[in-house]
């Protein structure tokens, strides 16, 4: 065998034994950007607002679907995009429910949809961090900041064993930038609006 030969050989012998130790080679998978959807099951977007300053009044929704493109291991959100039914709001009283769906609040007749989507998000901490977006509620549009923690991600111990995250968020807006002014006049009603939502997410399989 020549000396060309030779050198060819242990050069082929040398690339071929690198690529096979790579493929050998035990390390995390390269995680890529999920979809996941709100579970309605697992789901809480809730209100407080002051009542002339006695006490809190809770308000929830009971109608939302959205979804959200997630990467675990940057962690990095790419999406987030929530519908809301304004009709299906909920302070377990109806008459009031149906004054917060009037012209006076939501006006849900006229714009039955609250959408907010996602225009930015920074890592505060190793599971925190503060979500942007847009938030339109009777067809007016403003920026939201939210504080998310990111709870736990995993699959459920029981059932289809479906693979979950958990996410708490808050935040608080003025209704009187959305043009909600009723009752503003002597604080009858609170202007500044608490956010609560709890949520899991089911990941797209």
């Amino acid at each position: 065998m020549t000396t060309r030969m030779t050198t060819r050989l242990t050069a082929l012998l040398a690339a071929g034994a690198i690529a096979l130790a790579g493929a050998l080679t035990v390390g995390p998978a390269k995680a890529e950007p999920r979809t996941f959807t709100l579970d309605p099951e697992h789901l809480h977007v809730a209100f407080l607002v002051k009542h002339i300053g006695f006490a809190k009044t809770l308000g929830i929704f009971e109608d939302i679907e959205g979804t959200v493109v997630f990467d675990e291991e940057a962690p990095a959100l790419q999406s987030i995009d929530v519908v809301i039914q304004a009709d299906s709001v909920n302070t377990g009283h109806r008459r009031r429910d149906n004054h917060v769906r009037s012209d006076d609040f939501l006006a849900a007749d006229d714009h039955p949809e609250i959408a907010f989507a996602l225009t930015g998000a920074t890592q505060t901490g190793e599971r925190n961090g503060t979500v942007t977006g847009d938030l339109t509620i009777r067809g007016e549009t403003n920026p939201v900041t939210l504080d998310v923690v990111w709870n736990k991600s995993g699959r459920y111990p029981f059932g289809d064993k479906q693979y979950v995250v958990g996410i708490s968020a808050r935040g608080e807006i003025l209704r009187s930038d959305w043009g909600m002014t009723y009752a503003l006049d002597g604080d009858l009603v609170g202007d500044r609006v608490e956010i609560i939502i709890e949520a899991e997410l089911i990941r797209e399989e």
